[in-house]
């Protein structure tokens, strides 16, 4: 089995990635191995809302370095979404990024994946930008492993290492990944996952002549 942990962070070797790291040496104590990419150092185009991907079944916007990453994540068993936190939300390169991966994925193939989330900050604004990461895990569908809350306290390189109870956490949700990814594996073959639906889409604003408020 195999997990990609995306860090979100510019800085390939600082806080978020350490925060990473704490989770995958649980996974990786059980067999399981993990490839952390940076995405926080690229430079992406946000999501255009061209709608190509729907014929495509993939972002078809002109940006290699996107689709190598994605080629990763969609291969892998797992997922992990790793940012600081930037003005009470996720930094704004992780923001492109996802909202093209999980837009794009018209064929589902995110769908029953199993996935988890963390944040690191200096001081406030963790819940809203745990929150958004979150969101892309459950809008796909994505099995989330039980956690507290994934949060870790840190500013300057090394500083997350004070947080105990930040690492006490992240090291618990990488046991429940764990836990998680093999119960998968082993039911595999006996037991069947809910079989896709075709998307239904409602707009809030009513274009219906008829239609009175």
């Amino acid at each position: 089995m195999k997990v990609i942990a995306l860090n979100g962070s510019p800085n390939k070797k600082g806080n978020t990635y350490e925060a990473l790291q704490l989770v995958a040496g649980e996974l990786e104590k059980e067999n399981i191995g993990v490839e952390t990419v940076t995405v926080g150092d690229k430079v992406f185009q946000g999501c255009t809302g061209c709608r190509g991907c729907r014929a495509a079944g993939r972002c078809v916007l002109p940006d290699p370095a996107f689709g190598e990453i994605m080629d990763k994540v969609l291969e892998a068993d797992g997922l992990i979404l790793g940012s600081p936190v930037y003005y009470g939300g996720i930094n704004g390169t992780m923001k492109c990024f996802l909202d093209r991966a999980f837009f794009s994925d018209t064929r589902g193939l995110l769908h029953h994946k199993v996935g988890t989330a963390l944040v690191v900050l200096r001081r406030s604004g963790a819940m809203s930008a745990y929150e958004q990461l979150n969101n892309y895990l459950m809008a796909s569908e994505i099995l989330m492993p039980p956690c507290g809350w994934n949060i870790i306290y840190g500013a300057q390189p090394g500083e997350i290492r004070e947080d105990k109870e930040g690492i006490q956490r992240l090291r618990r949700t990488g046991k429940n990944m764990a836990w998680l990814l093999k119960m998968k594996e082993q039911t595999k073959n006996t037991l069947t996952p809910p079989a896709p639906e075709a998307r239904v889409f409602f707009n809030f604003i009513r274009t219906d002549a008829n239609f009175k408020p």
